[in-house]
């Protein structure tokens, strides 16, 4: 296992500091399933918009629930950055290296860009968030948030 890389050092922990990596881990997966299941309910009302929304709150918190394992999470809506940072300095056990891997792409995928699209649509184009997703993005961003919470809970429980 390697150190922590320079870049964590001096990261704002945020709220949720206090709890131990394991306590943080399912604190995080708990979030990540109560999204989930929000953006399944979208779904079904057909509010594509919403949906997307929790789908990406979804792979965000599971996301921090696999980075709370071996550092504490930070304030950040992008998180794939981290996981990387943690497989390369070899915080992850060889074998979970790829489902970590995996999840960081999903936590790329639906980022802090589709974060800021969903509350505030796209200013320069005039388009509201409405007006940005529809159903298919929504059943793609649902299917990525499914993934990624499997792939958090494999890891917490290996």
């Amino acid at each position: 296992m390697g150190g922590i890389p320079e870049s964590w050092v001096g990261t704002s922990l945020g709220r949720g500091a206090e709890l131990n990596g394991s306590e943080h881990a399912r604190y995080r997966l708990k979030l990540a399933r109560g999204f989930l299941a929000e953006g399944d309910q979208d779904v079904q009302m057909a509010r594509w918009r919403s949906a997307v929304d929790n789908a990406q709150l979804a792979v965000e918190n599971a996301a921090k629930a696999v980075l709370a394992l071996v550092m504490p999470v930070g304030r950040t809506h992008n998180p794939s950055s981290l996981l990387r940072e943690a497989v390369d300095a070899g915080l992850f056990a060889h074998d979970a290296a790829p489902l970590v891997l995996r999840l960081a792409e999903c936590a790329e995928e639906l980022g802090y860009d589709i974060h800021i699209q969903t509350d505030y649509g796209d200013e320069t184009a005039g388009a509201t968030p409405w007006e940005l997703f529809g159903e298919e993005d929504a059943q793609e961003a649902i299917a990525l948030a499914r993934e990624s919470l499997a792939l958090a809970e494999k890891l917490i429980r290996s």
